[in-house]
Order: C-alpha cells, then sequence, then structure tokens
C-alpha cells in the first residue's frame, strides 16, 4: 500500500503530448456523461479537473496534470485564444433583431441591471471575499455574465415561459460578450494605472483602444461578409477560414492594447450574425464544435490549476458571505432596480434569484485571474487576491447551477410563471399532411408548432394560423429561440427518413425515446424495428407502416383528418368497422391528453375519448366531421 503514492506520482510524470490527450479525453468525456444524465456539463468538467489536478495531488503527492508545469510560458496564451474563439461563437448568436424582440426588461437589465450589478459585485468582492479593489472590479465585472449554456436547460425543465423565460433566456445571450467588456475595461486600467499613468489619461486610452477593437472586429466582418456574398471562397474553405481569421483579429487587437482582441473578436461574431449572409448555420455549426472542444480543455486545465492550499483558502467564511451577497443582495436589487414598471411583482422576484453562471464565467474569470498574478510580478502593485478569483468563480458556478436548478421549477410553479397549459407537440417538416395533423391536433385543443427550415414550406403554416418555427431544430440557435416549454412530444415527419431518426436522437435525452416519434421508412412495415433499431430511430407513427410517401399520395387521393368522440352506443369496434381503411394517428383522453398510436400502441377506447383518424373522405359514420378549414 505504500507504494501506491510512488506509482501515482511517476503516472504523473507526463509528456506535453500526453497531457494535451488527457485534457482532450477529460473535458470531452465529462459532456459525454453530462449528456447522459442529463447534469450540468460545467460542474462535470469541473470536477473532472480537479480529480486530475488538486485531488490527485492530495492522494499522490504531485497532480496528474498541472498545466501551469506543463504548458508554462504558453498557458496564458492558449486560454486566451480559447477565450477568444469561445467569445466570437457566442457574438454569432447576437443578432440585433432579436434583441429588439426582447423588450425593454432586457435592454434595462443589460443596460441598467449590469452595471449596476458590476459596482455592487466590487463592493462585496472587498469587503466579502477579501479580494484588493483591482482584483474585486475585474472579478465583478465578469460575475455579470449568465451563459445561455445553463440557463437553458432550466427554462426547459421549469416549463418557464411567457416574459420571464425570454428575459433570462435574452439576458444570457446578450450579457456574455457585456461581462467580458466589463472585465477587459477593468482590467486595463489597473494594467496601465501600475505603470504610473494618470486616472484620466489611463480611462481616455482604454476607451480609444475599446473603440479601436470594436471597430477591427467590424471590418473583419464586413470583409469577410462580402468575400462570402461575392463568391471569392470555396465553400469548403469558408469555415476555416472564419477560424483563422478570428485568431488574426486577435492578434492584430492585441499588438494595440493587451485583452483587446477580446473585444474585436466580440465585435467580430456580432458582425458577421448581423450581415445575413447565406450559409451561415453551417458556420455556426463549425464554430459550435470548435467551441465545445476549446471549452472542454479551459474547465479542465483551470479546475486542474487549482492548487489544495488554494482551494482549502478559499473554504471560508468570506467565501460564504461573499456568496451570500451575490445571490441575496447583488443579484435581486440590480434586477428590482432595473426593471421597475416592466416587471410583476413575481416576475420580478424570479428573475432576481435565477442567475446561474456558466462556461464564459469560469473561462474568462480564470484568464483574468492569471492575468493579475502576472501583471504583480512585473509592476510594484500588489494583488492580495487575483488567485482567488478562479476559486470563487467555481464556487459561484457550483452554489448556482445546483441551487437555481432545484429551486427553479418549485418557485416557478409557486409564483404562477410556469406554462399553464398541458405542453404540446412540435412537429417537425412542414407539408401537406403534417399541416392537416396539425390543425386536427389544434382542433381537439391540443398546442403544437411546426418547425422547417425552408420558409416556403412553412407558409401553409402560417397561413392556417398555427404556430411555426423556422430554423434548423439540430442547431444550437434553436436552443435560443425555440419555446422548449411549448411541447414534450416530438414528431419528425420529414421525407428523409434517416434526418428523422437524427432528430429523433437529438430530442430522445431531453424529451425521453417515448416521446418522440417518426414515421415508417417503408410503407407497408408492421414495425419499423425490423429495419432500424429502435435505440436509433424514434417510435413509429400509425400501426399500419405508413410512409411520408405513402400519407403525401393518400392526401392527394382526398382523404382527411377525422376526429370522432367515442360513446355508450358508438365505441371503438363500431369506430374500426365504419373505417376500415383509415389510419389511427391519435387518442384524446377526457383529461385531454393524448397517445400517439402506433405500434404496440393500440387505443383504448372508452366513452368520452376521441380519436384522431386519416382516411377517405366519405367515411365519416359517428364522427364530429373532418378538421379542415371550410
Amino acid at each position: 500500500m505504500s507504494e501506491l503514492p510512488i506509482f501515482l506520482a511517476a503516472i504523473g510524470n507526463q509528456s506535453l503530448i500526453l497531457s494535451v490527450a488527457l485534457i482532450g479525453a477529460l473535458g470531452l468525456g465529462a459532456q459525454c456523461i453530462a449528456w447522459r444524465l442529463q447534469a450540468p456539463a460545467i460542474v462535470l468538467m469541473a470536477l473532472a479537473g480537479l480529480a486530475v489536478g488538486p485531488l490527485w495531488a492530495i492522494i499522490a503527492g504531485e497532480p496528474l496534470l498541472s498545466p501551469d508545469k506543463e504548458f508554462g510560458d504558453l498557458l496564458r496564451p492558449i486560454i486566451s485564444l480559447a477565450v477568444a474563439v469561445i467569445l466570437f461563437e457566442g457574438g454569432l448568436v447576437l443578432k440585433f433583431d432579436n434583441l429588439r424582440d426582447a423588450g425593454p426588461a432586457v435592454r434595462r437589465m443589460v443596460f441598467l441591471g449590469g452595471p449596476l450589478a458590476w459596482i455592487m459585485g466590487s463592493l462585496a468582492a472587498k469587503y466579502a471575499a477579501g479580494l484588493d479593489w483591482a482584483s474585486s472590479v475585474v472579478f465583478a465585472g465578469v460575475m455579470v455574465v449568465t451563459g445561455p449554456t445553463v440557463i437553458m436547460p432550466l427554462l426547459r425543465q421549469s416549463k418557464l415561459s411567457g416574459r420571464s423565460g425570454a428575459a433570462l433566456k435574452w439576458e444570457g445571450i446578450v450579457n456574455d460578450p457585456i461581462g467580458a467588456l466589463f472585465a477587459v475595461i477593468a482590467y486595463e486600467i489597473v494594467r496601465v494605472a501600475s505603470s504610473g499613468g494618470s486616472l484620466f489619461a489611463t480611462a481616455l486610452w482604454v476607451l480609444i483602444a475599446a473603440i479601436a477593437g470594436c471597430l477591427l472586429g467590424i471590418i473583419f466582418g464586413v470583409l469577410i461578409a462580402r468575400a462570402f456574398r461575392a463568391g471569392w471562397t470555396p465553400e469548403y474553405l469558408k469555415a476555416p477560414i472564419i477560424f483563422a481569421s478570428v485568431i488574426l483579429c486577435y492578434a492584430l487587437a492585441e499588438q494595440i492594447e493587451g485583452e483587446m482582441g477580446l473585444v474585436a473578436v466580440t465585435a467580430y461574431g456580432m458582425t458577421l450574425a448581423n450581415s445575413r449572409i447565406a450559409g451561415l448555420l453551417e458556420l455556426q455549426k463549425f464554430k459550435e464544435d470548435i467551441a465545445v472542444l476549446l471549452v472542454s480543455g479551459v474547465f479542465v486545465i483551470l479546475t486542474a490549476n487549482l492548487t489544495p492550499e488554494t482551494i482549502s483558502a478559499a473554504l471560508n467564511w468570506n467565501t460564504l458571505l461573499f456568496l451570500f451577497c451575490m445571490l441575496f443582495i447583488v443579484r435581486p436589487i440590480s434586477i428590482w432596480v432595473s426593471t421597475y414598471g416592466t416587471l410583476n411583482r413575481n416576475e420580478a422576484l424570479l428573475l432576481g434569484w435565477i442567475a446561474p453562471r456558466g462556461i464564459v464565467a469560469v473561462a474568462v474569470s480564470g484568464l483574468f485571474g492569471q492575468l493579475l498574478t502576472d501583471l504583480q510580478e512585473t509592476s510594484d502593485f500588489v494583488f492580495s487576491g487575483s488567485e482567488m478569483i478562479s476559486p470563487l468563480a467555481f464556487a459561484m458556478v457550483f452554489s448556482t447551477v445546483i441551487l437555481h436548478g432545484f429551486s427553479i421549477g418549485p418557485l416557478a410553479r409557486r409564483l404562477g410563471l410556469s406554462h399553464a397549459e398541458k405542453p404540446g407537440i412540435l412537429l417537425i417538416g412542414s407539408n401537406l399532411w403534417s399541416v392537416d395533423f396539425a390543425r386536427a391536433l389544434k382542433a381537439a385543443g391540443i398546442d403544437v408548432t411546426i418547425a422547417d427550415n425552408n420558409i416556403r414550406r412553412l407558409k401553409s403554416a402560417s397561413e392556417a394560423g398555427l404556430e411555426t418555427y423556422f430554423g434548423e431544430v439540430l442547431s444550437e440557435e434553436a436552443e435560443l429561440g425555440l419555446d422548449h416549454a411549448r411541447f414534450d412530444t416530438a414528431i419528425a415527419l420529414t421525407a428523409n427518413d434517416p434526418y428523422n431518426a437524427l432528430v429523433s436522437g437529438h430530442f430522445a435525452p431531453e424529451l425521453g425515446r417515448h416521446k418522440v416519434y417518426q414515421l415508417s421508412s417503408i410503407d407497408g412495415e408492421q414495425d419499423a424495428g425490423s429495419v432500424m433499431r429502435f435505440g436509433t430511430r424514434g417510435q413509429t407513427l400509425i400501426d399500419r407502416g405508413r410512409s411520408y410517401d405513402a400519407l403525401l399520395r393518400d392526401h392527394y387521393r382526398g382523404w382527411v383528418f377525422t376526429r370522432t368522440r367515442l360513446t355508450a352506443d358508438y365505441d371503438l369496434a363500431k369506430l374500426l368497422a365504419d373505417h376500415p381503411e383509415s389510419d389511427l394517428v391519435a387518442e384524446i383522453k377526457t383529461d385531454g391528453s393524448f397517445v400517439l398510436l402506433g405500434p404496440r400502441r393500440e387505443p383504448k377506447g372508452g366513452e368520452g375519448v376521441s380519436l384522431i383518424h386519416f382516411g377517405p373522405e366519405g367515411q365519416n359514420h359517428g364522427s364530429e366531421g373532418d378538421t379542415r378549414p371550410k
């Protein structure tokens, strides 16, 4: 047993390549486990880093992964570039049209509540956490950020919609670049002031540098958008060009002033997001993939870089007092003051409590904590607390994700802000059959949304007065723009069966495999499991194995959706006898709940139950009539 520490320490003596491989494996492995468990990925990534860093050091005497030692002088540039790409990717989802749609409450939360939270957070960091003024102001600027990566799962979990749900969502999107900008401004003032310059001259120079960084980012965005529109670049090189140009933009801005590269790449992303160039969705997908990889790496690096001494120093009454001030004083007051007159009392109470910190908060905090530590070595300034910024950031993440994650649902229900209606259905794929199906569901009192990535196909759904979503449901943009509180069932109804299976797999972890459906791939197939295993696709809609082409063919032949209510005199057996050719699609219970029918999901029937079936128009015996508009 005495040989265990020696063995573990020997394992810890890894090469740089092995360290990079370990970081990638831990980060992405944590994300996979989080996806499986439906747990916050941010927490599991942090735990992975702690396991191979300070916890391993406690067991073996030396950490398995020590980024400071293994990366040396490269560590800060690596983290800086990773944060730059993360902020650029965040800027890509910030469209001005969306900000206008977000309403006055969000604008006031960002432009009034943000600075107010920054000021009060600085006081909390100084007097509660015990940091010096420089570290307090920089750290409090980052803590303004509430990331959409943690907000969106909470909104889906709590079924929170309406103004409060929209406000939390858009605050998280807009605050990513705003909080980073606060931290950049604070750090630059501290850095320039440490060289002995006057406060006025320092502030003026930082303002000029920030404007220059923004202009550089805008120029990059305009030039790249122009090049893409004019066809100056091949399609297959667009994503690599974007990635390389982000690094170039960051590097050039850093020549103007240190850390202004973060401002420049954020402005670059926002410019590109609002340029309306073709193929932006594909570029966003590429950037999402890169950002996921970088986020995973940054989290593991930052947590592994903590020492047992730093963690134990952070576990004290000062940290608890700081968390109390941030959760129960800073956030509520900043929200109540900034949203006064735009939200009702219950909405303000909810928003004043819910503010989970996410990926950008920790990544940017870790970067500026390291920058302040480096600055201390090259100036006469003494920063008593810069090494505590990362532990405090992780303390905020853990406490807010856990406390807000467990409380948002009960609190939203208590305040009457969760989705009051029974969750409905999301139909993916707009066509003549799915639009008529949606009409039948809506007529039965079921909330329906039709999603499609082709605006022309959505026209018939919009004209029918149905709720629609234009966009790719598999993209991160749909995570932000699609109201997940409105549905707990998804049905893929496109002509592409592999795509339907992909969509089903996408929604299965969130809704449950029993709540995702798709059409059969082959007409006449009794059970889609004979072609594709159940685990790789959604449940089959319609027992008789009806494919997309078969349903559209029968629709052109004049088949219609009909809703029939069963009574004591007209039971399920009579319905089946009167409609021998019809496809039974859904059963509506007396309490308004529904069951989508298919293989091994036969209708139960019963007095008061309604059945939606698709069949020839002449077969209307005992029915309430077809659901098409007259």
